[in-house]
Parts: structure tokens; sequence; C-alpha cells
């Protein structure tokens, strides 16, 4: 297994396939034409920073799709780990681990002082991992939603 951070348009195709099931898995359509646009413009502008781990016949097995951003308060650069995915029959043989190793690489190499992320409250596989690699939760905050779209 290796992870690539991607650019520009650099393995798009890829991405756009496990990103299709990664949607698919959250019970949204299949929609790979829509997908390809959303990350192409991402990574275009320059708003995500996408890491993808493929096996040893690069084949995709598993992403991280960050978004940059700052912090008032704390008057510095951070990073929100809005998306991570790994292939079901590839779960459990530390891809996912890889692929936050690679966000915290990238994260001091930036500068960025804090990495943030939520999850299903009912995603305990997740948390687990989480907070094994030192995540804690945010017991300070509440975090709201509105719906633009309802």
């Amino acid at each position: 297994m290796k992870i690539i951070k991607l650019k520009g348009s650099d393995n798009i195709e890829k991405i756009v396939a496990i990103f299709d099931q990664y949607m698919m898995f959250y019970k949204l359509p299949s929609s790979t034409e829509k997908y390809k646009k959303f990350l192409s413009d991402r990574l275009e502008n320059q708003d995500a920073i996408i890491f993808l781990a493929v096996d040893e016949h690069e084949k995709p097995i598993g992403f991280v799709l960050n978004y940059p951003s700052y912090s008032t308060l704390s008057l510095g650069k951070i990073l929100v780990l809005n998306d991570l995915f790994v292939l079901l029959e590839e779960r459990k043989k530390g891809i996912a681990q890889a692929l936050i190793n690679a966000v915290f690489e990238f994260a001091k190499q930036e500068d960025i002082i804090r990495i943030d992320l939520c999850t299903e409250k009912s995603n305990e596989n997740a948390q687990k991992l989480y907070e094994k690699l030192g995540f804690k939760k945010a017991f300070q905050y509440d975090y709201y939603s509105y719906d633009l779209k309802k």
C-alpha cells in the first residue's frame, strides 16, 4: 500500500471511483460525473487536500479529504478532516491510520495548529481509532448545523 497526495486533476479517475462508493455507503446515489466535477473543482481551486491509499496494483482502497481553514481564537491555520473512507474488504489493515498519519505529516509541514473532525455518534470503530491516535472529544463546544437545502 502507498499513500498519494493528489494534485490538480492527477489521479482524478481513481479518487472518483472510490468516492462514489463512499457516497453510496452513506446512502447517496451513484453519480460519478457529478462527483468528478466536485472533486476536480476542489483540487483545481486548492480548496481541499486529498490523500489516496492504493494497493500494489494501484487500485484505490481508501482516501481522506481535508479542508483547510483558520481559527480566530487560536490565530492559526487548522485542517478539517472531513471524509475518511476505506473499502469494507480492506478495513482492519491499518489503512485509515496510514491516511491519518499522512494528514499529520502534511499538517506539520504546513504549520497547521489543529486538526478537527466529527463522526457519527454510532461509529464506535472510528472513534476508537481517532482516540488511539490522540484526538480528544471537544466537550467545551456543541456542533450545530443549519441545512439551507430544506
